[in-house]
């Protein structure tokens, strides 16, 4: 695979301590607003489905194909297909991330490594192979 090529800029260390500290920050509030926030998420897509069935009941009679199969737990699953014409509401969409606990343990643990090995170096500058190794936190 070609790869483009390579940047070589320097870039002052306090600099790139401070942008981890923020991206830190950021992290552990969403974090911290994430049940909110999927709460509020999962109420908006509770109307919304509701919205859906109320609109697909009132067109039924305008089917164009239906497929009914039971399952092997006894639910049944009924698919209609509704013209196009029929206009449904926008479906919600997230505006949040959700972040896993593993992931958020694991990416809080890097960065916070990387903020503690800056801190300790001497250097005025930054290398491109360790901004290359924390610029996925950026």
């Amino acid at each position: 695979m070609a790869r483009g090529k390579a940047i070589n800029v320097k870039i002052a260390t306090t600099k790139v301590i401070k942008a981890l500290e923020n991206k830190l920050k950021q992290l552990k509030l969403d974090k911290e607003n994430q049940i909110e926030k999927e709460m509020k998420y999962n109420k908006t897509l509770e109307k919304y489905n509701k919205d859906v069935i109320k609109i697909a009941a009132a067109n039924i009679n305008k089917w164009e194909d239906i497929r009914i199969v039971t399952r092997h737990d006894g639910k049944v699953n009924i698919d209609i297909n509704l013209p196009s014409t029929v206009v449904l509401p926008a479906q919600p969409e997230r505006d949040f991330v959700i972040i896993n606990h593993w992931q958020y343990r694991d990416t809080v643990e890097e960065i916070e490594n990387a903020i503690r090995i800056l801190k300790m170096t001497d250097e005025e500058v930054v290398s491109t192979s360790t901004y290359n190794s924390i610029a996925q936190y950026l």
